[in-house]
């Protein structure tokens, strides 16, 4: 969907380990939007090691009634690249972090990623919002639904649960990280700064008449 009539950008960055299926989500989010992404298999490839960052963008409409923009930023979770990632964090409104619920070290690596943050940008600065991916895959998980809301109530974030296997709450989360920064701007935890990209004002564009371009008679020579 076009963001013509959009409000505000939000900067969203997705962070977590490699192989948790960060790219699957955004690809499901973005392109499955029409309902024309087929499910695609697990674990979902990172970004080209060249890049680090990959970069997507949605327009979503807010339960408030405005539009905004969601420039959503696919990190690689390799940690050869997490000097380029850390660059992005400064300038970020939203972030998800995500796990694999068949991956221990995953789940036990989201502090790291948080505090990674945290430690660039400061505190009250980002919206978190804590990510259990791949929960089609019941047989195989290895943390429960209760041991993630209780990390993300001690982190301060909330927690939810996904699949891009089966489309389980994707658009749900991206729409809920959306909400929380806007609650965020409306209730003045969060300001738009002008040297900052976290959050920005999309100034409606006005169309431009067709200037009227006269025609020069025939020559009188």
């Amino acid at each position: 969907m076009e963001a013509k009539g959009c409000r505000y950008q939000f900067r969203v960055v997705v962070l977590g380990d490699a192989t948790v299926g960060k790219t699957s989500l955004l690809r499901r989010f973005v392109e499955g939007a029409a309902g024309t992404l087929e499910p695609e298999p697990e674990p979902e490839p990172e970004a080209a090691p060249t890049v680090g960052v990959e970069f997507y963008g949605r327009a979503l409409q807010l339960p408030a009634g405005p539009w905004v923009k969601l420039q959503l930023w696919d990190t690689a979770g390799q940690e050869r690249f997490r000097c380029m990632t850390r660059s992005f964090y400064r300038n970020v409104v939203g972030v998800l972090l995500v796990f694999d619920v068949t991956n221990r070290k995953s789940f036990e690596h989201i502090p790291d990623w948080h505090q990674e943050v945290m430690a660039t940008q400061g505190p009250d600065k980002a919206v978190f919002l804590l990510l259990g991916h791949k929960s089609d895959l019941e047989s195989t998980r290895c943390v429960s639904a209760q041991e993630a809301e209780e990390l993300a109530a001690s982190l301060g974030m909330a927690f939810m649960e996904t699949s891009a296997k089966k489309n389980c709450n994707v658009d749900q989360a991206f729409q809920t990280l959306a909400n929380a920064i806007q609650q965020a701007l409306q209730q003045g935890d969060i300001r738009l700064e002008e040297d900052w990209g976290g959050v920005r004002l999309i100034k409606p564009q006005i169309p431009r008449l067709p200037s009227r371009k006269q025609h020069a008679g025939p020559c009188q020579c």
